[in-house]
C-alpha cells in the first residue's frame, strides 16, 4: 500500500524549497545591484572631479595668454578651450570637450557678469559620496548636498586650487625652480 498523498506532498515540499531559493536569490542580487550602482556612481563622481578640474585649469591657461595689447579675457564658449580662436595657429587647453559624467549630457556654465564663462557644473541633483578630505582650493565643496554645488570655476586673481603663496628660497631674488645664487 503506498501511503496517502506521499508524492503529491514530496512536490509540494520541492516547491516550497524552490521558491525559498528564488526569494534568497532575489535578494542576493538585489543587494549585489545597489552595490554596483554605488560603485559606478563613486567612479562617475571622481570623473567628474577630474573634468571639472580639467576645465577650471584650461580656463585658467586660456586667461593666462595674453592677447591684444595685453588684454586677458575668459573664454566665450566650451569650444574655445579646444581652439584658441585669437591665435592664427591651434592653442588648445582641452584635447576635446568633456561631457557631465552625471548626466551624461553638457555641463552648466558659471559666467561672469560679461557672459564669459569662468567654470562648469554638474546639473545632477545626486547626493555625493566624499563630504570631505578634498584638496587644497576645493575645501568649499566640503558638506555639500548636490554634485551641482561642486562649481569647478577660475577666478582671475585668485591662487589656483593646489597652489599656495610661492615662498622665497634665501639669496634668491623671486621664488621658485632654479639655481641658488651663492
Amino acid at each position: 500500500m503506498t501511503p496517502r498523498g506521499g508524492i503529491r506532498d514530496e512536490r509540494g515540499f520541492a516547491l516550497l524549497t524552490v521558491l525559498v531559493l528564488v526569494v534568497v536569490l532575489g535578494l542576493a542580487l538585489g543587494l549585489a545591484g545597489s552595490s554596483w550602482t554605488d560603485i559606478m556612481q563613486r567612479a562617475r563622481e571622481e570623473e567628474l572631479f577630474w573634468r571639472g578640474d580639467q576645465y577650471r585649469k584650461a580656463i585658467e591657461a586660456f586667461y593666462g595668454v595674453r592677447h591684444g595689447g595685453g588684454l586677458q579675457m575668459l573664454p566665450a564658449k566650451l569650444e574655445d578651450l579646444v581652439r584658441d580662436p585669437r591665435n592664427p595657429g591651434v592653442v588648445r587647453y582641452l584635447r576635446r570637450l568633456y561631457t557631465d559624467p552625471m548626466t551624461g549630457g553638457e555641463w552648466e556654465l558659471i559666467k561672469d557678469p560679461s557672459g564669459r564663462i569662468r567654470g562648469v557644473r554638474s546639473s545632477s541633483p545626486l547626493r555625493p559620496f566624499r563630504q570631505a578630505g578634498f584638496p587644497a582650493g576645493y575645501e568649499n565643496f566640503e558638506g555639500r548636498q548636490k554634485y551641482s554645488e561642486w562649481e569647478f570655476v577660475f577666478t582671475p586673481g585668485k591662487p589656483a586650487p593646489g597652489t599656495g603663496p610661492a615662498t622665497p628660497v634665501p639669496g634668491r631674488k623671486s621664488p621658485g625652480p632654479g639655481p641658488v645664487n651663492p
